[in-house]
């Protein structure tokens, strides 16, 4: 039996050491073939990108490209379009039928699921996997409280038997990082060190790819 593969979809703009945390911890305690990175490339619930897709992809590249198991998938950027989780959970499924694929979130991207396009579906595609942050509780009531019913498991066991169907809950060390907040220290003149990667920190400081944007002016 071959060990699922792990999905980690995102903008990364730009990606942090609290995403590469998260899918370290989950690619070794789900023993995961590999986890995949995928970078959105138009986002359906984001109006504006600050990096450009080149650089973001550039720097999830540099980011995993020491961590056996860590890999990424372009697909979504190269698509046209709106990216759609399901559409891009379709696509892989025709290139592993029989393969258990999951779905890695956060609990916050878990709780916002009920607006995603086709959100049902994609328990037909892949299990899900949703990294459990302090504070946040998993949904007892409403749509999600029902789907954890039907599809909610306490067992990677079956995360490996099945090829999809399943939602697992799994608590993470949480590193509170946001995206958000980093860019906005990198426009007001702030380093990053010990945010990102050292990798991603050259690259951000190479190409100014936030501060420009904002009429900053970031130094090395």
């Amino acid at each position: 039996m071959m060990r699922p593969i792990g999905l980690f979809g995102g903008t990364f703009d730009p990606v942090h050491c609290g995403h590469l945390r998260t899918a370290f911890e989950l690619l070794t305690e789900l023993q995961l073939a590999e986890v995949r990175f995928l970078p959105t490339g138009s986002p359906p619930h984001r109006d504006q990108m600050y990096a450009s897709p080149e650089l973001r992809l550039q720097m999830v590249r540099a980011a995993v490209t020491d961590q056996p198991g860590f890999v990424v998938d372009d697909r979504e950027m190269r698509r046209s379009g709106v990216s759609y989780s399901v559409d891009t959970l379709a696509d892989l499924r025709r290139e592993y039928p029989q393969r258990s694929l999951c779905l890695l979130l956060g609990m916050d991207a878990f709780l916002g699921l009920p607006n995603w396009h086709r959100w049902r579906d994609l328990l037909t595609l892949a299990h899900i996997v949703v990294a459990h942050r302090p504070g946040w509780r998993v949904p007892t009531t409403g749509p999600l409280g029902e789907v954890m019913v039907d599809h909610g498991t306490g067992t990677i066991r079956e995360l490996h038997e099945r090829p999809a169907g399943r939602i697992y809950v799994r608590a993470v060390t949480q590193l509170e990082i946001s995206s958000t907040e980093l860019r906005t220290l990198i426009v007001g003149g702030g380093d990053p060190r010990y945010l990102v990667p050292d990798a991603v920190r050259r690259i951000i400081l190479d190409t100014r790819c936030y501060a420009s944007a904002h009429g900053a002016n970031l130094s090395p």
